[in-house]
Order: structure tokens, then sequence, then C-alpha cells
């Protein structure tokens, strides 16, 4: 295996002494500019790269961050929402030549240590935290560690709880539960609105909801929209309810049985993953139910599966990539000194398709 090259190596090959090399890499006074320039290009010669481990040991930037997750690792195959978002964050960082460290976890807990090991490593000069929680312990530990961050998402309880109809707000609101943190969001309450609104003027009283994760607040922030848009609309709790899953093929699949089997099924069902939609369908299709005949289906996340599927899905579509970009970007900010602030993504646009018609006519 070859030997990285090192300041001795530079220093050796340039006739230089190392404290030399080490003044022009680090653009220090105490070279000629003639010598620097023959350093550089030594360097360069070399493959030289700076070790960012001793970087970080000498109070410089590491040259990564950080991304934690914790999900099941088995959804994560499945769902095209993580890979869109990822890309896009990447794609701000490489320009900035800066690495992303992406770790999966089991928990919470884990996640948490996770931000006490790499701060204590000096591993990332700052971190994106996704799936805000409901009561989320993240912020007041990265605030405790300084470590810079930006939620994709709103942290702290949702704007309206599962068990109220009052509706969540749709212009920015608090960064976080603590300001040292920038956060990106989308406006999930509008983009429910849409949702109820196609619904209930194709003539469907009877929408149920398979909902993510319990806990995150986002799941929690829909819920509670979807209850209030349904309150606005003038429908009662029996004819509107949500039920939550893990996100995966399976669990969507099986909420699906469940809701159909009911004496009163729902006659559409809002979906909070393309992948949990395209398995609805496939139930649907299992018992006999056509869609959109029989029953109508909506997507919350668009994607190449929603487009493929027949019938193609009526989904909500938004600029993921556009949403991670818009996440680095910020991260980046507050790295270079900029002050933590809220920022509003693109609101989703929904986007009828076949998947969704006026329900059957003796409904």
């Amino acid at each position: 295996m070859a030997r990285r090259p090192t300041i001795k190596d530079i220093a050796r090959q340039a006739g230089v002494s190392e404290s030399a090399v080490s003044f022009a890499l680090n653009n220090r006074p105490g070279v000629s500019q003639d010598t620097r320039a023959r350093i550089r290009r030594v360097a360069e010669e070399l493959g030289w790269q700076p070790n960012s481990a001793a970087r970080a040991l000498s109070g410089e930037q590491s040259g990564a961050v950080g991304l934690v997750l914790a999900r099941p690792a088995h959804t994560l195959g499945v769902e095209s929402f993580f890979l869109q978002l990822v890309s896009g964050i990447q794609e701000v960082l490489a320009a900035g030549r800066i690495a992303l460290l992406f770790q999966v976890v089991e928990d919470l807990d884990a996640e948490c240590a996770v931000y006490r090991r790499w701060w204590a490593e000096r591993r990332v000069d700052g971190v994106v935290v996704v799936d805000p929680r409901t009561d989320d312990p993240r912020p007041a530990l990265l605030e405790q560690l300084a470590l810079p961050a930006v939620t994709v998402g709103e942290t702290g309880p949702a704007s309206a709880s599962p068990d109220s109809a009052a509706p969540a707000p749709s212009a920015p609101a608090a960064l976080s539960a603590l300001s040292a943190l920038s956060a990106v969001r989308a406006d999930d309450a509008g983009a429910m609105a849409q949702v109820l609104d196609h619904l209930y003027g194709l003539g469907h009283r009877r929408i149920a909801h398979v909902a993510g994760l319990p806990g995150l607040a986002h799941t929690e922030r829909r819920i509670a929209s979807l209850r209030a848009e349904a309150e606005r609309l003038g429908l009662g709790s029996g004819q509107v309810r949500s039920v939550t899953t893990d996100y995966s093929d399976a669990e969507g699949a099986e909420a699906t049985r469940r809701i159909l089997a009911e004496p009163e099924p729902p006659t559409a069902i809002v979906y909070d993953n393309d992948v949990m939609a395209v398995a609805g369908v496939a139930v649907a299709s299992e018992l006999g139910i056509p869609v959109p005949g029989g029953l109508s289906v909506v997507a919350w996340d668009d994607s190449a599966l929603c487009r493929v599927t027949r019938p193609r899905l009526t989904a909500l579509v938004r600029d993921t990539a556009g949403f991670g970009r818009l996440a680095a970007e910020e991260l980046l900010g507050l790295l270079a000194g900029g002050p933590p602030r809220s920022r509003e993504s693109e609101r989703p646009r929904l986007e009828p398709r076949e998947s969704t018609a006026p329900p059957p006519a003796a409904y």
C-alpha cells in the first residue's frame, strides 16, 4: 500500500525546512511568495492532503458534517425520500469539498451517543438533524455541546396535537426548541389541506390516513392537520382517522387490510409515503376493490414508483433534493459564523392522477 505523503516528504523534495512547509500550507507569514508557490507545487505533485484529525485537534474545522438516522434499517432501502434528501445535501457539501459522515442507529439514545462521540473526537463541524420528535432531547444536547446544527423540520410539539382540531401554522415558526439551531421546514398543514380539498371535492366523506412513525413531529402535525381540515369541511371524527406505521410496505399493507375490513370502510386513503401507497393499491386489488372505482389513493411524496404504478398515483410533488440543499446551505452558513434562522421550503403541490376519482355511486 502506498504511504501517504507527509510534510517531511514535501520539505525534503522542496529543499526547505518542515516549518517553512507548515507556514506555506497554512497561509501563514514566514516564507517568500516564490518559496510558498514551490512548496504548494510539490505538495500537489505528491498528492498531499491535510489531515482532518490533526486539523481538528489544532482547533481548525474537520471538513466534515454528520447525519445520523435513527430509524428501522429495513425501512431505508425502499423509501426514496432519504435518498433524495441526502443527494441534495451532498450536492452542496461536495461543491465545498466537505465530507458527509452518515450513520444509522437503532434509537434516539444511540443517536445522542453518536453526537457526544463525534464532538469528543472532533469528527464533525456540525450536523443535520432529521425526524424531529414531539419531545426531542437533541436540541438541548447540541446546544450543550455547542455543535452547530440544522433540523430538517420543526422540533418540539406539533402546533396541534392529534386530539386537537387547532390547525398548524403555515408560516415559518420558531427555529426550534433552542435558538442556536437553524431549521428548514415544510408546510405539512398546507399540503394536507390540498389533499383534503381534492378528495372532498370529488365527493369523499370517509377518508383514512396511513401515517408514519408515531412520535415524529411531522407525523403528529399531519394527523393534527387532517383533523383540523376535516372539521373545517364539516366532517365528523368518525369519518376521518389516522393510523401509524413504520413507513414500510409490510405495515402499510397490514394497515390497509384492517381499514378496508371495517364495517364502513373509507372510500379514500392518504399514505405518508409512496411505498405504503403502492402496497395499499396491491391490497385493494387482492380484495377485489378497484382503484379508483372503489377506493381512491393518495401518496404524500411523489416518486418514480408513483408514476409507473397502474393506475398512476395522485401524489404530493416536492423538490426533496432541494430540501436537502437548503439544509446544507443553512448549516454551512452557521459554520461560517452566520446567525441561526428558520427557512421554509417550497410548499408541496398536489398532482392529481388516475388513482383518485369520485366514490362509488352507492356511497
